[in-house]
């Protein structure tokens, strides 16, 4: 029998990428910045090779950008970048949306409801708590995602959310669209509950929509 392979140096490489993925969605490591890979790795006591695979980890995710010579950058986010992902997003999800209307039992569709309940808890007027609206948010939209069970949309949905999260000016950050996007959630429920899965796709397509508008 052969021997086992050492696993360690992947486990390492993929614990890099997450803490540098982090650091990137919390604007640690800002849009257009170049990314200090001495610094980094002498940050976390790691030679540069795990911290190399890291990046290009990242790079293939498309959150970093390798530019010959000159190293590694955090990805900047394009107008036709964003408006891309926000179209490949709505083509995807409206489509998880009108297989949950469809098929979704209805224990199923009780915690997307329970979900939706925390939404709308997370924006009362006069104590909206945007940062757990936005968990939330993706937490909704994720389980939907799981109830549709097919994991390869899963996957382009994954990697097209983290580029959106490069976006400088998140929609939900635009005056009002939090609760713009609520109301868009309710209806969105609405169509789930009665099982009408051409209006589910429709208002997931009008989400997104608007959310590109306010991201813009």
């Amino acid at each position: 029998m052969s021997a086992a392979l050492p696993i360690a140096p992947r486990a390492l490489y993929e614990e890099v990428a997450e803490l540098l993925r982090q650091r990137i969605f919390r604007r640690e490591l800002e849009p257009g910045s170049w990314i200090d890979e001495l610094k980094l790795a002498e940050e976390y006591g790691i030679s540069r090779t795990p911290l190399r695979e890291a990046l290009k980890v990242l790079a293939a995710e498309g959150l970093v950008t390798m530019k010959v010579r000159r190293g590694a950058y955090v990805t900047e986010v394009s107008d036709k970048d964003l408006s891309d992902v926000y179209h490949l997003l709505s083509l995807l999800e409206s489509d998880a949306a009108a297989v949950v209307a469809e098929r979704a039992d209805p224990g199923q569709l009780a915690e997307l409801e329970g979900l939706h309940a925390e939404l709308e808890a997370a924006a009362r007027p006069g104590q909206v708590d945007r940062d757990q609206f936005f968990a939330v948010n993706e937490r909704f939209h994720m389980k939907l995602l799981a109830l549709a069970d097919n994991r390869w949309r899963d996957q382009m949905v994954a990697d097209l959310r983290k580029v959106m999260k490069l976006n400088r000016h998140n929609s939900l950050l635009k005056s009002g669209r939090i609760e713009e996007s609520l109301a868009e959630h309710r209806a969105l429920m609405a169509a789930l509950k009665a099982r009408d899965a051409q209006r589910a796709a429709r208002q997931m397509r009008l989400h997104f929509d608007n959310g590109l508008e306010a991201a813009a």
